[in-house]
């Protein structure tokens, strides 16, 4: 769950009632959004509730489970932590894959002078597969 009363000084922010009015919704609506941990708008100085456009996108695909699927308030925070848990699992990926690039592309350097000298070939994938499985017994 994201901290509840962040400051945003260099990002320009909605005010409730601005944004109540762009989505035709009470800014009670907004402020139960809150509550549930669905929305967490900046505040200024004055403690005044300030959305940024990553507030009003995260906003929209809370509306359109609501409206358009019938999702209930709980359901959305299952699938918002699904979203989240998914988008960090892919950057997770990202990471690994370009990891593995590198290294081989690193190691395929150094073994390629023993690999034309071997009595069996072995091919590219086979020797990075045995390179992963090194370094987990490691």
């Amino acid at each position: 769950m994201a901290k509840r009363g962040r400051k945003t000084r260099s990002k320009a922010g909605y005010m409730i009632s601005a944004v109540a009015e762009m989505y035709n919704i009470h800014p009670q609506t907004l402020r139960l959004y809150e509550r549930e941990g669905l929305l967490i708008p900046s505040r200024s100085d004055g403690n005044t509730r300030l959305y940024t456009q990553e507030d009003l996108e995260q906003l929209e695909t809370i509306l359109n489970l609501t409206r358009e699927l019938g999702v209930n308030l709980a359901g959305i925070d299952i699938i918002m932590n699904m979203r989240r848990r998914m988008h960090q699992m892919q950057e997770e990926m990202q990471a690994f894959v370009d990891y593995v690039q590198r290294e081989f592309v690193d190691r395929s350097g150094q073994s390629h002078e023993g690999a034309r000298n071997a009595m069996v070939r072995v091919s590219p994938v086979q020797q990075m597969m045995r390179m992963i499985k090194r370094k987990g017994q490691v």
